[in-house]
């Protein structure tokens, strides 16, 4: 806490400035008081060690000082209400709000972590609703160093009604590289959803530019902060369409201090098999179909067999036997319990001995639990077991299913018909496990089938970003990673572009195990120009009839053209145009015409990375395939011919959503090219 009341005489750029240095020396001798801690005398045994060695390891990186990064990036200055209670703030308090939590020697914060109770108001605060606040003060960043601030008082109307500059400019600032977090710029309606419970799962649908994938970040960063303990132990996850975006994203929560929190595909997810076939989209469809679960779950349990005879149990001299109609009663108790078919198959030759055991009880015997633990081990109840409950290893029965059309048209009969059926089937047989080319969709299968023998492990919070292209058992498979937890889901239904694209978001929480989500619409465009995402919202009508089409809010309405070419020369020439700029630029063309553009950049001279590699200063152009655009952004694009974009995807609907997604790339400025005509739908 910094002493109370106003700037004094002298410049107060000075004095903030000198509170940042104080600030970085304080969080300077934060890490060195970590890096200095002994640990010797304080662990009983080497794992005691290691645990608290990793611990302090993680803490020394979370205190790192980046120095690009502002420390801190807003101001708030209490005004005390009379007579009011007061959760956080009192009469004249002052509060820096910054990234991370910063304390000088004396244990008093010099920076206020923006989780904080007391840093909310620094979003939410309005001239409506003050929250107490007289003053909100941001600041201006050029790197690292401090450059400007704005003040806001907010019990003046007229001046807390007025627009941030500085909030504009730190909007609008061009990018190189990865993704940054958005503490400085959250907005209240973010920040709500950001905020929101652990124990709630929330699904956000927000368009190009609305900010969803940060607020996702966000949320997670501020769900560690306040059930740290909690998800320590359970475990946090972030899931992403494919590794470029993974890639882009991944310096956010480190850069807030967050270091543990696992990254990943739906395919690191369920890979139990390598994957090394593909499945045409028919093919695809019907696999990714929820009603293959309970194909899945015929088959599983179909190995299971009434039993016929009796157990005969022989200890010493005695012979205890257990009649089939007793076994049998064992078995429909378990398969009515719908207990997983791994766990029952353990829990089958327990009960099996607990039946012995209770005739030995009955004879006059006093069994204890060794007795029964060596009943359930005996020869004959082992192979009673086995006839009865056969161990079966998912892989093999999804291949059998994929294989074997009679053991599918059984297990299938009433859920898929027989055109879905011969869909689905291999064209040739399959020696075994190894042997076969999976596919994206098969791998999803075994993970189904491998669930529902054993139980999943469940993470305490999931965030499951560009949601609208998972199929229903791709949400089955996520979701069985957060039974016990949360989840995040982001996505916009517009940018749907697999042939089994969600419909509605709340199909898809069904889906996902989490019907009681609550579902959010971020409409605000923060990063999308106003003539850019005026333009692409022409195709809405065509692609999400009554979605809510994206207003930005910015004050700059960007560069928008469309230019008619004859070649990629002037393809190439637009590039070169708006590297001129400050900032990064992509280029993304159809997938099938990235390789001449390739060409063509190679023989002007021109440098270019692809999507996922971090930009440098020589080079900042980024050749991108429509198919890899998602979650992406650049300060500029140049668009290469839309018609070929939709023509790239095996029908119009997924070919619009594609173009869809690429036109709303672009942040600062847009050149569409093309030589053939446009597309009729963005007349």
């Amino acid at each position: 806490m910094s002493t109370p009341a106003a700037d004094p005489l002298g410049d107060p750029l000075s004095r903030e400035r000198s509170h940042l240095a104080s600030s970085r020396s304080a969080l300077r001798a934060m890490r060195e008081d970590a890096e200095s801690l002994d640990i010797k005398d304080v662990t009983a045994n080497w794992v005691n060690a290691a645990v608290l060695s990793r611990q302090i390891d993680d803490r020394i990186k979370s205190l790192a000082d980046l120095s690009d990064t502002p420390l801190f990036f807003g101001r708030l200055n209490y005004l005390h209400a009379p007579g009011v209670e007061r959760a956080e703030g009192a009469a004249g308090e002052q509060f820096y709000i910054g990234r991370r939590h910063v304390h000088d020697a004396a244990g008093d914060p010099m920076v206020i972590d923006w989780r904080a109770p007391v840093s909310q108001p620094f979003y939410r605060a309005s001239k409506k609703d003050p929250l107490d606040v007289s003053l909100r003060r941001r600041f201006g960043y050029t790197g690292g160093d401090l450059t400007a601030y704005e003040d806001e008082h907010l019990m003046d109307p007229a001046e807390a009604a007025a627009t941030s500059k500085l909030l504009q400019q730190e909007i609008e600032r061009p990018r190189v590289g990865p993704m940054r977090d958005i503490v400085a710029t959250i907005q209240p309606e973010q920040d709500e959803i950001v905020r929101s419970g652990l124990g709630g799962t929330v699904c956000v649908q927000g368009g190009p530019g609305t900010g969803k994938t940060a607020v996702g970040l966000h949320r997670v960063a501020y769900l560690l902060y306040a059930h740290r303990e909690r998800l320590a132990r359970t475990g946090t996850l972030v899931i992403g369409p494919n590794k470029s975006f993974l890639h882009y994203i991944e310096q956010v929560l480190p850069a807030l201090g967050e270091l543990t929190v696992r990254q990943g595909t739906v395919d690191d997810l369920v890979a139990h098999v390598e994957v090394q076939g593909a499945d045409e989209a028919p093919a695809a469809v019907i696999k990714g179909d929820a009603r293959m679960a309970e194909v899945l779950r015929k088959a599983i349990y179909s190995h299971v067999t009434v039993p016929t005879e009796p157990v005969m149990v022989v200890r010493g001299s005695r012979r205890w036997r257990v009649p089939a109609y007793e076994l049998e009663a064992i078995v429909r108790e378990l398969l009515d319990r719908d207990i997983r078919y791994g766990a029952a198959r353990e829990a089958l030759p327990q009960r099996i001995a607990h039946a012995v055991l209770v005739q030995m009880e009955r004879s006059g015997e006093a069994p204890d639990d060794r007795v029964q633990d060596s009943v359930a081990r005996n020869a004959a109840v082992k192979a009673a077991v086995k006839a009865v409950w056969p161990p079966v290893e998912p892989a093999k029965l999804v291949l059998r299913l994929l294989t074997d059309a009679d053991f599918l048209a059984v297990h299938a009969d009433g859920i898929l018909d027989e055109d879905e059926q011969k869909t689905i089937l291999w064209a040739k047989a399959v020696r075994s496990v190894k042997a076969a080319k999976w596919s994206a969709a098969d791998a999803v299968l075994i993970d189904e089938a491998t669930d529902l023998v054993q139980r999943t492990h469940s993470l305490g919070h999931v965030v499951l970003d560009e949601a609208q292209d998972l199929s229903p058992m791709q949400y089955r498979a996520v979701g069985r990673r957060c039974t016990t937890g949360s989840a995040t889901v982001l996505g916009d239904l517009a940018q749907g572009t697999t042939p089994w694209a969600t419909r509605s978001w709340d199909e898809a929480l069904a889906h996902l195990g989490k019907s009681d989500g609550v579902i959010e619409e971020l409409t605000a465009g923060f990063r999308v120009p106003t003539d850019v995402i005026t333009y692409a919202s022409r195709l809405l009508p065509h692609i999400a009839p009554g979605l809510t089409p994206v207003a930005s809010v910015r004050e700059n309405p960007g560069f928008f053209d469309l230019r008619e070419t004859t070649g990629t020369a002037e393809v190439v020439a637009a590039c070169e145009e708006l590297l001129r700029n400050e900032g990064s630029t992509g280029l993304i063309a159809a997938d099938a015409r990235v390789p001449e553009l390739a060409a063509a950049l190679t023989a002007a001279g021109i440098g270019y990375i692809d999507p996922g590699e971090e930009t440098t200063v020589d080079t900042r152009l980024t050749l991108v395939p429509a198919s890899l655009a998602k979650g992406l952004e650049y300060d500029y694009v140049v668009l290469d011919e839309p018609q070929a974009v939709v023509d790239g995807e095996p029908d119009e609907r997924t070919g619009l959503r594609r173009l869809y997604v690429a036109l709303t790339r672009a942040v600062s400025g847009l050149i569409v090219t093309h030589a053939a005509p446009l597309p009729s739908q963005l007349a």
